[in-house]
C-alpha cells in the first residue's frame, strides 16, 4: 500500500523523502520489523521506540515514523515526524486495513467493573438474533465462532485493526469492544469509527498507571466526548459520574438505572441462585444471571441493542436465555454437604464489594460467607488494604493469599493488604500465600451450604509469579477440592 494513503488524516509536522514509497506492513516492534515495513517509534510506558529506529532499520524498514527527529537521517528511509506517534499509529492502522470499523457496527464498552459481562452478553445476543458478531474482551477475542487468544482487554492499534479486518472479512456486521482506560489513554482506539459507547460505572482501579482518581475519569470521560453525533452513548445514571461522561459528547445520549427515571429502568423483582427476576421498561422477565450488578449490566445490553435498531420484545426473549462470561459470578455446588463456591474477577474494592452484597442477598440467614483473596502485583497498591477490609467486613472468615504477585513478593502484598486493619478484622482473617493451599483450606473451613468466595483472577488460567506464568484455574481447583470432599 502506497505510504500517502496511509497517513490520511494524520497529523504531520515534517516528512524527508518521497511518501510515495509502498509499504508491505506496520510495525510498533522492531524486532518484528521486515523488509518494507513502516516502524512507528511510539513512547511506550516501559520503553521509548525512538530508542529502535536504527535497530528497525537495520531490519529493514524504509519507512520511520516517529516524534523526535532523528539525529542521523539515512538517504534509503522515508522519515515522517507526527505530532504524537501512538495517534499517527492508530490513523495508520485504520488506513492499512482498510478502515475495517466503518464497515461494521462498532460498539465500546468502558468503565471499571462490568465491562467483559456487557461486552460478552451483546456478543451472544446478536449472535442469537442471527447477525456475524465480532467480540474483543479481557477473557478472548471471537470472530464469529472462531475463539481468537486475547492478551490484552483492548489490544495495539496495529493488531487492532488488524482484527478488526478479519471480522469484516468474516463477514461480521457488528463488533463489541472492552474499551479499557489504557487503551484510549494510548490511543490505540485512534481513528476508529465507534457505532456507540457504553458506560459501566468508575470506582478506585489502575491508580498505578494514571495516578489520581480524576486523571482516571478524564481519560474515562475522552471516550464519548470523541463520539460522533451518529452514535449512541449510554451511561449508568445510578453512578455518580455517570452524567459526567456524556456531558460533553455529541453523541445521542441515554440512561439507564435502577434507582432512578431512564430511558431503560429497570426494578429487581427477585434474587436468587435461580436468576433475576425483573421488569425492564415496565415488561416482566427472568433472566439467568444473579445479582444486582448483573441487573445493571442487562440494562446496558438492553439499551445498546434497543439503540442499535433491534426490536424490544425479541431482545428481552434472547437476553432471557444468555449466561454471562466464564469467570464472572461461576458458581459450582458441592453434591453432598451443598457448598457453594463462587469464582469471580472481582479485583478491585467495589466489585468484590458487589460481589459480596450479592452473596449476602442470596443467604438464607445461617451460613458462613468464607472470601479467599489476593492482590496483583505490579498494580495500583492503595487498593490492597481496602480489598481486604472490604472482604473482612462482609465475610465471617477471610483467607489472604497470593493473587498474580508478578515480580513483587507475595508475602509484601499480603503484608500491605494487612495494613490498617482493625482488631475485629484481624480476628476474621489467616494468611496463605499459597493460592491452591488457601482455597484448598476454604473449602475444608466449610460447613453445610457455606458459601466459598474465591476473588480476583476469575477466567484466568494462569498464575504470573516472577515474570513466570503456570497453569492456575480457580475453577478447577474449586472444582477438585469438591470432588474430594464428596468421596
Amino acid at each position: 500500500m502506497v505510504l500517502q494513503d496511509v497517513l490520511y488524516k494524520v497529523p504531520i509536522r515534517t516528512v524527508a523523502g518521497s511518501t510515495a514509497v509502498e509499504i508491505s506492513g506496520l510495525q510498533l516492534d522492531s524486532r518484528k520489523v521486515k523488509p518494507g515495513t513502516a516502524f512507528i517509534a511510539v513512547k511506550g510506558a516501559a520503553a521509548d521506540g525512538h530508542l529502535f529506529i536504527d535497530a528497525a532499520i537495520e531490519q529493514g524498514a524504509t519507512v520511520v515514523v516517529c516524534e523526535v527527529w532523528p539525529a542521523v537521517i539515512k538517504e534509503h528511509v522515508v522519515y515522517v515526524q507526527a505530532e504524537n506517534s501512538a495517534v499517527a499509529a492508530g490513523y495508520m492502522a485504520h488506513n492499512f486495513y482498510g478502515r475495517p470499523s466503518e464497515r461494521l457496527k462498532l460498539t465500546g464498552v468502558t468503565g471499571t467493573n462490568g465491562k467483559t459481562t456487557i461486552a460478552t452478553l451483546l456478543y451472544k445476543l446478536f449472535t442469537r438474533l442471527g447477525y456475524t458478531c465480532g467480540l474483543i474482551s479481557t477473557v478472548e477475542n471471537r470472530i464469529g465462532d472462531v475463539i481468537v487468544p486475547a492478551t490484552h482487554t483492548t489490544p495495539d492499534a496495529i493488531s487492532l485493526n488488524s482484527l478488526l479486518k478479519q471480522m469484516t472479512d468474516a463477514g461480521c456486521s457488528h463488533v463489541f469492544m472492552e474499551t479499557s482506560s489504557h487503551a484510549v489513554h494510548q490511543h490505540r482506539i485512534a481513528g476508529l469509527q465507534y457505532a456507540g459507547g457504553i458506560f459501566s460505572n468508575i470506582t478506585h482501579d489502575h491508580l498505578d498507571y494514571h495516578k489520581t482518581f480524576d486523571e482516571y475519569i478524564r481519560v474515562k470521560k475522552s471516550f464519548f466526548d470523541s463520539l460522533p453525533a451518529a452514535a449512541f452513548a449510554i451511561s449508568n445514571a445510578d453512578d455518580k459520574r455517570g452524567a459526567v461522561m456524556l456531558q460533553n459528547t455529541v453523541a445521542k445520549k441515554f440512561f439507564y438505572s435502577l434507582k432512578t427515571m431512564a430511558d431503560f429502568k429497570g426494578k429487581i423483582l427477585d434474587n436468587s441462585l435461580n436468576g433475576l427476576l425483573m421488569t425492564v421498561n415496565d415488561v416482566e422477565v427472568n433472566f439467568l444471571l444473579i445479582g444486582e450488578f448483573n441487573a445493571y449490566n442487562l440494562l446496558a445490553v438492553y439499551g445498546a441493542a434497543i439503540c442499535l435498531g433491534e426490536d424490544k420484545q425479541e431482545v428481552l426473549t434472547a437476553l432471557s436465555v444468555l449466561t454471562g462470561a466464564e469467570g464472572r459470578f461461576d458458581y459450582q455446588v458441592s453434591a453432598n454437604e451443598r457448598i457453594i463456591g463462587i469464582v469471580d474477577y472481582a479485583h478491585t474494592p467495589d466489585a468484590l464489594l458487589n460481589v459480596l452484597a450479592t452473596i449476602k442477598k442470596l443467604k438464607k440467614g445461617y451460613e458462613q460467607v468464607i472470601t479467599v483473596v489476593g492482590c496483583g502485583g505490579d498494580r495500583d497498591k492503595t487498593k490492597r488494604p481496602v480489598m481486604a477490609a472490604a472482604a473482612c467486613e462482609h465475610s465471617d472468615r477471610v483467607i489472604f493469599t497470593s493473587d498474580n504477585p508478578r515480580s513483587e513478593e507475595p508475602d509484601q502484598i499480603i503484608r500491605d493488604m494487612e495494613e490498617g486493619l482493625s482488631a475485629a478484622y484481624k480476628r476474621k482473617y489467616i494468611s496463605i500465600t499459597d493460592r491452591k493451599e488457601a482455597i484448598k483450606t476454604a473449602i475444608s473451613l466449610a460447613q453445610k451450604e457455606d458459601i466459598i468466595l474465591v476473588a480476583g483472577k476469575g477466567h484466568e488460567k494462569y498464575q504470573e509469579i516472577k515474570g513466570v506464568r503456570s497453569h492456575f484455574d480457580d475453577k478447577e481447583i474449586v472444582t477438585e477440592f469438591f470432588k474430594l470432599l464428596n468421596k
